[in-house]
């Protein structure tokens, strides 16, 4: 694994003191990081290949953790989201994570609390990433398919019979299993029940 694509944590905290003991919390364990005063530092710094998670503390100057947690999604960047207070209160907690927080912890906090919360967002992270990428692949294959390949899938996956599309699209049933095969190769699907699966995760998409 080289080091862009190795687990990385980013710290945002305007106290100098806690983003030192996180970073050296997190080198005893063996885990990268990166510290940064700001929210604005940390938009201007580069992202990581690999699987990341955010350690935000909820009060920065100019704007508060919450906020820079929807700006956030809003623009886009899905990072799982660790909150650290010192002034945590139930209805910001709550709010945080119904926005979609992996954790909320008060200072002072144990370090196993925080090594826990930063394992379980960098495992989320991981399998939303690796969701991303099978979603991205699908969108390229049937990007490949053509105008009728498409409407033959469409009318497969539903669970019509080749006779009945043939018959919806106009066209012999030989034609339609011509169709089909091409289809399934370029989707790469090793049986109609997979083809289905790929149907319904690019309808999510």
């Amino acid at each position: 694994m080289n080091a862009q694509s190795a687990p990385i944590v980013f710290i945002v905290d305007d106290d100098a003191g806690v983003r030192a003991a996180i970073q050296g919390l997190l080198k005893s364990v063996g885990l990268r990081s990166e510290a940064f005063a700001t929210p604005q530092e940390f938009l201007r710094g580069k992202r990581s290949e690999g699987p990341a998670c955010l350690v935000l503390d909820v009060r920065l100057p100019g704007v508060s953790g919450l906020e820079f947690q929807r700006q956030l999604s809003d623009s886009g960047m899905a990072i799982p989201v660790i909150f650290i207070t010192g002034h945590g209160d139930i209805p910001m907690s709550v709010k945080a994570m119904k926005s979609g927080a992996v954790e909320f912890l008060t200072k002072p906090f144990r370090d196993q609390d925080l090594l826990d919360a930063i394992q379980q967002a960098l495992e989320r992270d991981r399998v939303e990433r690796l969701k991303r990428s099978e979603t991205a692949d699908l969108q390229r294959r049937y990007g490949a398919l053509t105008a009728r390949e498409r409407e033959v899938m469409r009318l497969v996956t539903s669970g019509m019979l080749n006779k009945q599309v043939a018959s919806e699209l106009g066209t012999s049933e030989i034609t339609v299993k011509v169709h089909r095969g091409q289809v399934m190769r370029k989707m790469q699907a090793g049986s109609l029940a997979e083809l289905i699966r790929m149907a319904e995760k690019l309808e999510t998409a």
